[in-house]
């Protein structure tokens, strides 16, 4: 039998996906929030579902918020971490907002669980969250920042710098209505970001350069 550490034991053998015992408390959590609700959700069905005892999950996590704020925060790390390397790169503003658009659709709509959906829990707006909060709100200037480059760029008013980072997020609501979002996603909303802030050029031209900086910046 497997064991978590010293003096706690696995009720049963690994049946969630992590390689780590914290990963799979996320995992669990994740499938309990996102299918049973937050509120409905106890930290002994989340341990139930690993298979170890509730008190082996506060060896990880004190409480069931502190779950909840690790699930969230890796809904965003990514998207922020990109921006700011995108940030020191020479292609234009437009090319930069369709890579940070593409790469957060494909995250939002590959992930196992919709945990986007999570984010309108009334628990986020209390104190405890406001970290979250925080990222979040640093990851839509980044957005509202390139677009209103790119609208400059076209020679437009920047009224519009507000809707990639919401259009983005529609991947959250089509998942949510139809259970999942497919792949045209990934062309569809970037292509629509890109119109909205004023490129009128051939659409083929900005999405291979978004694909070589995202590419540039995985290696």
């Amino acid at each position: 039998m497997a064991n978590l550490g010293p003096g706690r034991p696995r009720l049963e053998q690994r049946r969630r996906r992590g390689t780590t015992p914290r990963a799979e408390i996320l995992d669990a959590a994740a499938e309990l929030f996102t299918t049973k609700g937050y509120a409905n959700t106890s930290t002994r069905a989340v341990a139930d579902a690993v298979g170890i005892r509730q008190a082996s999950l506060y060896h990880h996590f004190a409480a069931k918020d502190d779950i909840l704020d690790a699930l969230l925060a890796e809904t965003v790390a990514g998207p922020v971490e990109l921006a700011h390397k995108l940030h020191a790169e020479p292609e234009d503003a437009t090319t930069k907002l369709y890579a940070l658009a593409l790469f957060d659709v494909r995250q939002l709509r590959g992930a196992r669980w919709n945990l986007g959906a999570l984010y309108l829990l009334p628990e986020l707006r209390t104190e405890r969250f406001v970290a979250f909060r925080r990222r979040r709100d640093e990851l839509r200037e980044h957005y509202e920042r390139l677009a209103a480059e790119s609208c400059t760029a076209a020679g437009q008013s920047d009224d519009a710098r507000i809707l990639p980072f919401r259009l983005v997020e529609t991947v959250i609501a089509i998942r949510s209505d139809e259970g999942s979002a497919g792949e045209e996603a990934e062309r569809v909303i970037p292509d629509a970001i890109v119109r909205i802030v004023g490129h009128h050029g051939a659409m083929d031209t900005v999405r291979a350069a978004a694909d070589a900086v995202l590419d540039r910046l995985s290696d």
